[in-house]
């Protein structure tokens, strides 16, 4: 389908892309690599009359690995986090995720930013971002605040963002021990049935912290403390995966749709976070 016809705008900075945001309010919506919001505007389900494309808007492209946390700037693609070597190196699972995010022509153009940001509950990085305990950075009329991604989803397509306000930073405290991205799906460049986010600290034999979240099985992704915590203090055995599992199955709220009714979506669920699990501990 054609979208509905828009003004396009491609300012210089953040000033002129804040200006055009007061200016225009509700009928405005800014646009990183497009690639989740054009095509909900060619079929109709988004209404955008004054479009902000943030391509030239600079400071955003930047990688920044800190001794302590990493800073990815929203106009950072996929594809960017693919051929970093240095943040491969120091969050090896933002690589393995993006390797699993729709296909090669939309990795070059999709952002961290525009995957982050406007809420859809299918994809990928929001879960991550919490599995991480990342923030974002949003900035508006009043400035610059950061807001927690376990804090950040409210509802399918509504973030603690306000409509005046730009995401243009990720911060991820380094992460340590093991890791793991796994993602069931019907085909290659669809979103997940089920994908879940994990990281797992090993000392010894015995798990000391875990977190996981998991996407596209509510209208925000779910991060569940209580899954993480039935690993805590075990050596991730049986009993402790059926734990993690049995307290996912117990926040995660699938519906029925074209990718299965809600039995079959608990399944795969089940199945996929304890697979998910098992290779992060054994990487630990």
């Amino acid at each position: 389908m054609i979208p509905a016809a828009f003004d396009y705008y491609r300012p210089k900075d953040m000033d002129g892309v804040l200006s055009l945001l007061e200016e225009h309010g509700d009928d405005a919506r800014v646009m990183a690599g497009g690639h989740s919001l054009i095509p909900m505007m060619k079929l109709r389900m988004a209404y955008v009359l004054h479009l902000i494309d943030l391509q030239d808007v600079g400071g955003m492209s930047e990688i920044e690995i800190g001794r302590d946390s990493i800073g990815i700037g929203a106009l950072v693609t996929q594809s960017d986090l693919i051929d970093h070597a240095e943040l491969t190196e120091a969050a090896p699972i933002l690589r393995e995720a993006a390797l699993q995010i729709a296909d090669p022509q939309v990795r070059y153009m999709g952002t961290v930013g525009g995957n982050v940001a406007n809420g859809d509950p299918g994809n990928d990085m929001p879960g991550l971002m919490q599995c991480l305990d990342a923030s974002f950075t949003v900035v508006g009329p009043e400035g610059a605040r950061e807001i927690r991604a376990r804090e950040f989803y409210e509802a399918a397509y509504m973030t603690a963002r306000e409509d005046d306000e730009v995401l243009t930073c990720v911060t991820i405290p380094r992460p340590s021990g093991g890791y793991a991205y796994e993602k069931q799906k019907r085909k290659i460049g669809d979103y997940a049935t089920a994908a879940a986010a994990v990281q797992i600290v090993k000392d010894g034999g015995t798990c000391t912290s875990a977190s996981i979240a998991m996407t596209n099985l509510s209208d925000t992704p779910v991060y569940s403390d209580a899954a993480s915590a039935a690993l805590v203090g075990t050596a991730v055995d049986d009993a402790a995966l059926k734990a993690a599992v049995s307290a996912m199955l117990g926040d995660i709220d699938p519906t029925e749709d074209n990718r299965g009714p809600v039995a079959f979506k608990n399944h795969v669920a089940g199945v996929i976070l304890r697979r998910t699990i098992e290779r992060a501990w054994s990487r630990a």
